[in-house]
């Protein structure tokens, strides 16, 4: 039974990245994929305890698709308020090299602080305002899922993985910015310096803002400051989200919900005291129906695919005997940075958190080999690489990261083309980062 959901997994992973030439949507795969390999998991559990973890897996689901739900319908609402024109009216370039790097660094930076999978929201919508060919977008959107998988790999809340170490104590801020942060920039700057040397010319402007806000009757009627100000508390109920968990200990998608709730109230006074018709308020109530439900379907089915796996015990198996036949942290956390770009790193990390707990003093002191026991004391080399590995391995692909799902959603990027395109660059990117990381511990010491 566990080799069939293996085999099933891996076929349906195929059907998934041959979603153009089947002509069959992924989320509906996805979806079919999950249910299924829950079907099989029933087989080889009692009731009590397949009912168990199915309702914990899918707690654990919608913390994350509730949280991207109120992630896109807070971009989505400042974008359609023309709030990002105040951003984009800064990028004046239209030389193609010159924008690429703009745009990967104002995502890595911004990923640190945001997280990878908002960040990545936030610039397709700028990016739409900024290039209009969808090749084009798709080469400056292959870049933005890799600057915001390095940009969230440095910072604790950068990435659900980086959170879910620095919750449970196995990394920290002081840390973890200086050790990563070299790396991080290295990941991202190699593919971005390969992908311009293969960009000339200028970016061909999108239509739809060729003629400024005249273009949209709404536009038209808002102020100036009303925008901005759209801009300014959208950007900043993104922001709050992980000074709300830092405070109350609650996860972020309530933090994101009370974002939501604020600018639904602050819209709703807004359009009270502003002359426009009403067929033409874009109030909150309309803009959640522009949201992506097809790239939330799909997420949703890969988790739950993915989930099945992990409560099956494959990738627990998977994790142990890596470490027995392996034994060199650095290996490893190789090896797992390129299976996240397979299977969602969440799991991954989950099962290498499971495995080795943090260790004390008292169990460096008790080991047979203090020096490797160390490595996974708080801030050791294991926690921090892993941190690195499994936050930049997925940008190998466009399925190995929640950046990647949603740009390949919003974007539809064709999965075969990342691969022939964009993945050997991520490759260079993640192992070069890696090189100055070990570098970092072994020869320097840092």
């Amino acid at each position: 039974m566990l080799t069939t959901m293996i085999i099933l997994f891996l076929v349906g992973y195929l059907m998934i990245a041959l979603e153009h030439p089947l002509k069959i949507n992924k989320a509906g795969t996805a979806l079919l994929l999950g249910t299924i390999l829950w079907v099989m998991y029933s087989r080889l559990a009692p009731l009590p305890t397949i009912e168990q973890e199915l309702l914990h897996s899918v707690g654990e689901i919608a913390e994350t698709l509730i949280f991207l739900i109120g992630a896109m319908i807070t971009v989505e609402l400042i974008d359609s308020h023309g709030g990002f024109t105040f951003i984009t009216r800064y990028i004046t370039t239209t030389d193609k090299r010159k924008l690429l790097l703009a745009i990967a660094t104002i995502t890595f930076f911004l990923s640190a602080v945001l997280d990878n999978l908002t960040t990545s929201i936030v610039m397709i919508m700028l990016l739409r305002k900024l290039v209009g060919n969808y090749k084009e977008r798709w080469v400056f959107g292959s870049i933005i899922i890799i600057a915001a998988n390095s940009g969230g790999a440095w910072s604790p809340i950068g990435d659900v993985t980086t959170i879910m170490l620095w919750v449970r104590g196995n990394i920290s801020t002081s840390a973890t910015i200086p050790n990563l942060i070299l790396p991080s920039i290295v990941s991202a700057l190699v593919p971005v310096l390969f992908a311009m040397r293969f960009l000339h010319g200028k970016v061909t402007p999108p239509r739809v803002i060729a003629g400024g806000d005249e273009n949209n009757a709404l536009l038209e009627k808002l102020l100036p400051k009303t925008k901005l100000s759209i801009l300014i508390l959208g950007l900043f109920c993104l922001l709050f989200v992980p000074i709300f968990k830092t405070i109350t200990h609650l996860p972020p998608f309530m933090g994101i919900l009370l974002g939501v709730g604020v600018l639904w109230l602050y819209t709703e006074r807004m359009y009270a005291r502003t002359p426009v018709d009403e067929e033409l308020k874009l109030r909150l109530s309309k803009v959640v129906h522009r949201i992506d439900g097809t790239t939330l379907l799909f997420f949703l089915g890969i988790l739950l695919a993915v989930d099945a796996l992990r409560c099956v015990g494959i990738l627990g198996d998977f994790a142990l005997w890596l470490d027995q036949s392996v034994g060199n942290v650095y290996v490893v956390n190789l090896i797992i940075g390129t299976l996240s770009a397979i299977v969602d790193n969440v799991p991954l990390v989950a099962g290498a958190m499971g495995m080795y707990p943090v260790a004390t003093d008292a169990m460096i002191a008790a080991a047979p080999d203090p020096a490797y026991m160390m490595n996974f004391a708080q801030d050791g080399v294991f926690w921090q690489f892993l941190a690195y590995c499994a936050g930049v391995g997925g940008s190998m692909l466009i399925i190995g990261s929640a950046a990647g799902v949603v740009v390949m959603g919003l974007e539809r990027i064709n999965f075969i083309w990342y691969l022939k395109n964009i993945s050997l660059l991520a490759l260079l990117g993640y192992l070069a980062g890696a090189g100055v990381y070990v570098l970092q511990n072994i020869l320097l010491g840092i």
